[in-house]
């Protein structure tokens, strides 16, 4: 009998009601990049063990590193209860479900990668990314392998391996009027699929078309976002404006415009879990409910919303959307006992223009590369704030005439999404720092205020 199953026992011999248990085991590989070298190699080897136990309907939590004194851990669980407040909403944990494995999640090499191969890796990052231009090369390379296992007393015994791999790089050049930089960024599930070169040449050519910007004059822009800008306002802006709770407790700036138009009739936003080499990509999510494609906008109608088992018991509904995530880091999940509700994968679907097409048909417009402090100023307004910084590209009369300095955007979520002019083809693998992963396009939004700074 496995540790975890003697777990469920324990608990079944305790009269608890309902037992969950997660355990994951992670091989954390970590490269890091200062001033042009490799300055440290790190691998960790993590377990940890997460517990809810619900019990007359009480529900509580507990987290330990150690499997042997799991019985301990879970009467201490079970006198807790005796404090709380039952949650008479409560319907009840999973039963056992189907697993059905998914291409392109989990690849060998990278669970058995060596320091010296990481290493490997991260030093093409840094050469594609040298120019006599680039002064200082930062960055990191990530690699994780996890086994999760999550069990509970209906039934359900899920085992699940998951590699995953992330690389950024950040050039910077002091050959200018003004410091500036480029960001260059891959990430996915198997080493096939990952140019560590690529990262570097975006990094280089963003920083070396940064180089000497002009003042960008506060003014109304059509305003180009690259993807990488575009998963920062997916991870920051869009995506709480879908989650259950938030919209049933009227936070959402979209709360009152369920089955409506919220935008452009060509843009359509989905969650996908299934798709390969998505980070977020699994076939059961982190507390057994089976994971679903959900089209959340579609030709611009605001179709759904994501959820977990609490939020959606807690509204009267009898399933969630199989959306509960235990969230690890750097990537891949963590021993949380209570699950977040949140998108797995965003996908902003293609559009059939290049970015040079967007470009020629701009008049007076920024190509924005990068965002910088990202946030909701009024969330239930759908007001928002961010910074553009380097990777700024200035655009008269359909050419691009040099880079702009920093400006700031303070604009409203519904009018950028219904200003929607074109979407891009370009659609690449992006996740932002400890945020939420995303396949997205370019999109291009037309009257666009922005401040010079």
């Amino acid at each position: 009998m496995s540790a975890l199953d003697k777990a469920i026992t324990h608990s079944k011999n305790k009269g608890i009601d309902e037992f969950e248990i997660i355990a994951i085991k992670k091989n954390i590989t970590t490269v890091r990049i200062t001033d042009s070298e490799i300055v440290e190699i790190k691998q960790n080897f993590d377990k940890n063990y997460g517990v809810r136990l619900i019990h007359q309907k009480k529900i509580t939590s507990l987290q330990t590193t150690n499997i042997e004194n799991i019985t301990d851990v879970i009467d201490e669980g079970l006198k807790t209860t005796i404090k709380l407040k039952p949650r008479k909403f409560w319907k009840g944990l999973p039963q056992k479900k189907e697993n059905i494995r998914i291409e392109g999640t989990f690849d060998k090499k990278l669970k058995h990668i060596s320091g010296s191969n990481a290493t490997d890796i991260a030093q093409n990052m840094i050469n594609s990314s040298e120019n006599k231009k680039i002064d200082t090369i930062t960055g990191s390379l990530n690699i994780v392998y996890e086994d999760f296992e999550l069990n509970n007393s209906n039934g359900l015994n899920f085992n699940n391996e998951s590699t995953y791999i992330s690389g950024i790089i950040n050039a910077e050049s002091e050959h200018s009027i003004t410091p500036v930089s480029g960001i260059g960024h891959a990430c996915g599930r198997t080493l096939s699929n990952f140019s560590p070169e690529q990262i570097g040449i975006d990094a280089k050519n963003m920083c070396i078309n940064s180089i000497n910007p002009q003042k960008i004059n506060s003014d109304e822009y059509t305003i180009i976002f690259d993807p990488y800008s575009v998963g920062e306002l997916l991870a920051f802006v869009i995506a709480g404006n879908f989650n259950f709770k938030t919209f049933k407790e009227k936070k959402s700036c979209f709360s009152n415009n369920f089955k409506n138009k919220i935008a452009t009739e060509e843009f359509n936003l989905t969650d996908n879990p299934h798709i390969p080499e998505g980070i977020g990509t699994k076939s059961i999510d982190d507390e057994g409910t089976k994971t679903e494609k959900i089209k959340l906008i579609e030709n611009g109608i605001f179709k759904n919303i994501f959820s977990n088992l609490y939020d959606s018991y807690k509204e009267g509904e009898e399933k969630s959307s199989g959306n509960a995530i235990r969230m690890g880091s750097p990537m891949g999940r963590s021993a949380d006992p209570i699950p977040i509700s949140a998108p797995h994968n965003l996908v902003i679907t293609a559009g059939s223009s290049s970015q040079e097409d967007m470009i020629r048909e701009t008049k007076h417009g920024l190509l924005v590369g990068r965002l910088w402090y990202t946030y909701a100023v009024n969330p239930i307004k759908g007001d928002f704030s961010c910074t553009a910084r380097s990777g700024i590209q200035i655009i008269e009369n359909g050419e691009v005439i040099g880079p702009g300095r920093s400006v700031r955007i303070v604009h409203n979520l519904t009018n950028l999404l219904n200003n929607i002019s074109d979407i891009g083809k370009d659609q690449i693998r992006v996740m932002q720092w400890a945020s939420l992963p995303s396949i997205t396009p370019s999109i291009k939004v037309e009257n666009i205020s922005v401040s010079s700074i």
